[in-house]
């Protein structure tokens, strides 16, 4: 399971890289990674700050430390809004340079990472995933039958985020939960963190049941709003509920649909009746 919030920062300017990178560097080291992997998150770093320059005009790095695969590890997000690429895969080849580079730039931050991932679109911008663990992880590394990330930043001036994500993924299930404390800030960051507790310690994948238990558990709490969705493998179909102001929005592809939440407050006043919505997929 991930940690919740990434630390922002700003790639607008060259004057700020290298605060950009102590403070990853800082950020890896206290993590427990050693002197040689701590230069590599540095090149993956300084490469993508670099390319963000030249060929962005800038953008942000979101870093935040997980814990999977029996490891620890740094993801590191690179976002833009830049021009895109026309053909991403041929830009990770050594060589390959729309600005009279060397071209190695991409190369070696796939490399470098254990795993990587763009999405770019032309006139969009681009988006680099980037994690790197430890120690590297073994080719036959067993991973789950899901891939989930999420993205959640405090608000501007705050530490603490009031915003708050979890998800179990097993042979059966995938079960997500993302919640909105009441406000920001620490109270509301007290309110989802509590939520969050509360479904990880419940093995059950009814909807229903766990946002019934999350309400009466969080009553302490300042309350949140939020959505909890599982999708069984067997059945290939979601169940999806939310309460309070919150979206919900499944999206494949270009398709996307999105799905009205009960009005309440978990913690404070729920619909004594909740129902599910099911999507097959």
């Amino acid at each position: 399971m991930a940690n919740n919030t990434h630390i922002n920062f700003n790639a607008e300017d060259r004057s700020y890289f290298s605060i950009l990178k102590k403070e990853i560097h800082n950020l890896v080291i206290k993590a427990g990674f050693n002197e040689v992997r701590t230069a590599e998150v540095d090149i993956v770093v300084a490469e993508m700050t670099t390319n963000l320059l030249k060929h962005a005009g800038g953008g942000e790095i979101l870093v935040r430390i997980v814990h999977e695969f029996n490891t620890t590890g740094v993801e590191i997000l690179c976002i833009d809004n830049g021009p895109g690429m026309a053909d991403p895969t041929k830009m990770m080849e050594d060589g390959v340079s729309t600005a009279n580079t060397l071209g190695q730039g991409l190369g070696a931050v796939r490399r470098l990472s254990d795993t990587f991932q763009v999405y770019s679109i032309k006139k969009w911008g681009t988006i680099l995933l980037s994690p790197l663990y430890k120690e590297r992880l073994p080719p036959d590394t067993v991973r789950a039958q899901a891939e989930v990330r999420s993205v959640i930043v405090p608000k501007h001036g705050e530490t603490a985020c009031g915003d708050g994500f979890d998800f179990r993924i097993n042979l059966n299930y995938v079960r997500l939960f993302l919640g909105d404390g009441l406000g920001h800030g620490p109270e509301a960051s007290t309110a989802v963190s509590k939520a969050i507790e509360v479904l990880n310690a419940s093995n059950e994948y009814n909807t229903i049941e766990n946002l019934k238990h999350m309400h009466k558990e969080v009553k302490a709490t300042r309350g949140l709003v939020g959505t909890l969705a599982t999708y069984s493998f067997s059945e290939k179909l979601w169940r999806i509920c939310g309460v309070g102001n919150i979206a919900t929005r499944a999206q494949c592809g270009f398709m996307a649909k999105s799905y009205i939440s009960y009005n309440g407050v978990i913690g404070m006043n729920i619909p004594n009746t909740l129902k599910e919505h099911e999507v097959k997929k």
